[in-house]
């Protein structure tokens, strides 16, 4: 018998239904829909799948852009007690069909982000398939599959209420896969609590509310694009989709939608800020959506303080927190502000300390990502100074394991046990989190363990660097010696002079080792190489570096150049 006082992201459809009933809540290319038709589209969905064969527990994988036939989708699987699998659509095929092998789900929804790999699956690749829907109509054939569409399944009459919702086993709901970049993808199960209770986080600590309209700039098979959009559900805004980021189309929909809230990661700001100062001063455009956005939460890596003027600038009516986190943590774990325009102090403290409205006197080695989250437990597995170590957290956020693992914890039968966040840290006695680096980043150099976060967070303050990437490389002596990749900022030239120079805009090994020492990098930290990147650094689909394919590269230039001796 379902127990309806456990957590349920459909919950939120009752609040859709009475608050929101006659209110836009998607608006999606030209489709508007108020919260009784999304409600109304989600049941009518969920009926179908039950008339399918669709069962607690078994899962449906789901490839495609943003829209609202992704969101319906989300929530109807979840209303029968289905499991989503999101499929990054930006995966190669093999990526694809070791997920898909991976988590073994009985039903495929697609659109045409996926037909590439789509059309290249057979019969056998994944044996526990047994459904193919189609959101859109195919340009391709796929007459080899038994293919539905979603009109197909939404045959059979509905009631609006009661809502009666399932849970599959353990309270799973989301499989959301990490990174593939470096192996095979991992698929992390997710519960309706650990959904529930980040949304709440989130309630609080950015403040979203039913008056929001948010704009979907992040993938919803990301944990961030996820999570905010549970968020979303959850207090009744309006939802803004566009089938994947595009920093021009994004300016436009905040403009036309007085967009109030996005989230965004450092590469999507920059191109953000970059194409509202391009129509400001080149096309001398009025920028009308500095007046409607009031919420921005950044994720995937730091701003550069030169990004965090810009957006005060641009969007001056806009509180930016920064926030940091991972899919295993469903999501965000600390916050912290990184401007609120209703303080002025607040750019006064980060210039000086690099953490808005806090009372440090001293710099923390690492960088501050600011405090937990209410729900959140902390804790640091220190190393033998007792000060730095491996960053731990348990509650209700984590997830509970591992798609492919048996244990409710994936360290322990104990519900209790810490999960490992895999990054280097320290807390300070304000209760800020100091990030230092990831372990599996590290780079030894010399006996010692650098992190390259560290370094990147000295030199991205450099007025002449734009960018920064910082790589081990072997070295016969040191183990690893450190090298930067960096990109030079407008009017800035690189000079291969050993000699420090004091000619303004150029740089030079000799006065960015000086500039290191200069802002307290230990000596043994300071890269011994340096590249100039000249093309945009390879990311991920959620904009954070690709520090391997970096290395690489890094790697690759220089045994040309050796071979060319």
């Amino acid at each position: 018998m379902a127990n309806y006082s456990h957590p349920h992201i459909c919950q939120c459809l009752s609040h859709l239904l009475t608050l929101r009933q006659h209110f836009p809540v998607i608006i999606a290319g030209n489709r508007r829909k108020t919260g009784q038709e999304l409600v109304e589209e989600v049941l009518s969905l969920a009926q179908g799948l039950l008339h399918l064969g669709l069962t607690s527990g078994q899962v449906v994988a789901i490839s495609a852009f943003n829209s609202d036939r992704y969101l319906e989708w989300l929530l109807a699987i979840a209303f029968v007690g289905g499991i989503a699998a999101p499929l990054n659509y930006r995966w190669s095929f093999e990526e694809a069909r070791l997920a898909m092998a991976a988590v073994k789900p009985v039903l495929l929804v697609i659109d045409e982000s996926s037909y590439t790999w789509y059309s290249k699956l057979q019969q056998n690749d994944v044996p526990s398939l047994k459904w193919h829907i189609l959101l859109d109509s195919p340009s391709s054939d796929f007459s080899k599959w038994n293919v539905l569409t979603p009109e197909m399944l939404k045959r059979h009459p509905i009631k609006l209420l009661p809502f009666d919702y399932s849970w599959a086993p353990d309270g799973a709901v989301i499989i959301c896969f990490t990174s593939g970049t470096t192996g095979k993808p991992k698929g992390v199960t997710l519960s309706h609590g650990a959904l529930t209770i980040q949304s709440l986080a989130k309630i609080a600590i950015v403040g979203y509310n039913v008056d929001d309209v948010y704009l979907h700039t992040a993938p919803l098979c990301h944990i961030g694009g996820l999570s905010s959009a549970m968020t979303m559900l959850m207090v009744g805004g309006c939802h803004v989709l566009m089938p994947k980021f595009d920093a021009e189309s994004a300016v436009d929909a905040i403009e036309q939608h007085a967009v109030t809230s996005f989230i965004t990661v450092p590469a999507i700001m920059a191109s953000l800020i970059s194409i509202i100062s391009f129509n400001i001063f080149r096309h001398k455009e009025t920028w009308k959506g500095g007046e409607t956005v009031k919420k921005i939460l950044n994720g995937g890596g730091s701003l550069s303080h030169e990004l965090i003027k810009d957006t005060s600038i641009f969007f001056h009516k806009a509180k930016l927190i920064s926030a940091y986190g991972m899919t295993e943590t469903c999501s965000s774990l600390t916050f912290l502000t990184l401007y609120d325009p209703m303080h002025e102090t607040t750019n006064q403290s980060l210039q000086a300390f690099g953490v808005a409205g806090s009372k440090l006197i001293h710099q923390q080695q690492g960088v501050c990502i600011g405090k937990a989250a209410p729900h959140i437990e902390l804790k640091i597995s220190a190393d033998a100074s007792g000060h730095t170590g491996r960053i731990l957290t348990r509650g209700p956020h984590i997830m509970l394991r591992y798609w492919d693992q048996t244990l409710t914890n994936p360290l322990n039968p104990n519900k209790r046990a810490w999960l490992d966040t895999g990054d280097i840290g320290s807390i300070d006695h304000y209760g800020n989190l100091w990030l230092l680096g990831r372990t599996n980043g590290r780079i030894k150099s010399g006996g010692e363990n650098i992190y390259p976060e560290e370094v990147e967070a000295i030199l991205q303050q450099h007025p002449g660097i734009a960018s920064v990437v910082v790589v081990g490389i072997p070295d016969a002596h040191l183990t690893e010696m450190v090298a930067a990749c960096i990109q030079l900022r407008e009017n800035w030239q690189w000079s291969e002079q050993l000699s420090a120079s004091n000619e303004e805009f150029l740089l030079s090994r000799k006065n960015i080792q000086q500039y290191c020492i200069e802002n307290h990098l230990s000596r043994f930290k300071i890269p011994k190489m340096f590249i100039v990147w000249r093309k945009p650094f390879p990311l991920t689909t959620i904009g954070k570096i690709k520090r391997d394919q970096v290395r690489k590269e890094v790697m690759s230039q220089l045994q040309s150049l050796h071979s060319n001796l």
